[in-house]
């Protein structure tokens, strides 16, 4: 797992030829988008907001590395992020008389989902979501908010110092080698 983060989420980051501030908006992005009730549809999303950021408000970021991490969150995170979600939401819309535990509420997830379908992707997927939004609906969706919120201001910042750190290191290091290359002749 932590090699297909590093291959996934750090590689694109560490390669991007663009400036870190570019690389940067994409990262908040998808993790913006990673912290919605929306999985299976993030990267849409991601390149929805690409389009409309770049036409309409002269804006630009990486969208592929937006909708790389938007993989922060997937099948096996959905239920925990959910979970915290609704908390939230619950909490945010002062009403603490649902707060089951996340023991309950993974059960009532299981039950709710029909695990054998033949639906294709997005049917199941927009079956799925209904489903999701019928029973927990306004708690989740204004829970996820200043997660997003919350992701995508602190996924801007130290995305931007790692990239601004990485460069350093490397014109650092390529520096070190033109003085040895330099002092060996």
């Amino acid at each position: 797992m932590k090699r297909v983060a590093r291959y996934r989420l750090v590689i694109p980051i560490k390669r991007s030829t663009n400036s870190p501030e570019y690389t940067a908006r994409g990262v908040a992005v998808g993790l913006g988008w990673a912290l919605t009730p929306s999985i299976g549809i993030q990267m849409i999303f991601c390149f929805v907001t690409w389009i409309v950021a770049k036409r309409i408000f002269k804006w630009d970021f990486s969208v592929l590395v937006a909708m790389a991490w938007t993989w922060t969150t997937n099948v096996i995170t959905a239920i925990p992020c959910f979970y915290i979600f609704f908390i939230t939401g619950q909490l945010l819309l002062k009403g603490s008389d649902d707060l089951s535990g996340y023991d309950e509420f993974s059960r009532q997830w299981s039950n709710m989902i029909p695990q054998d379908s033949n639906l294709g992707y997005f049917e199941k997927l927009l079956n799925e979501m209904s489903i999701v939004f019928d029973v927990w609906g306004v708690p989740l969706l204004i829970g996820c908010l200043p997660w997003a919120l919350l992701g995508s201001v602190s996924g801007y910042y130290l995305s931007l110092a790692f990239v601004r750190r990485h460069r350093e290191a490397r014109a650092q290091r390529r520096l070190e080698a033109r003085k040895r290359v330099v002092e060996g002749h």
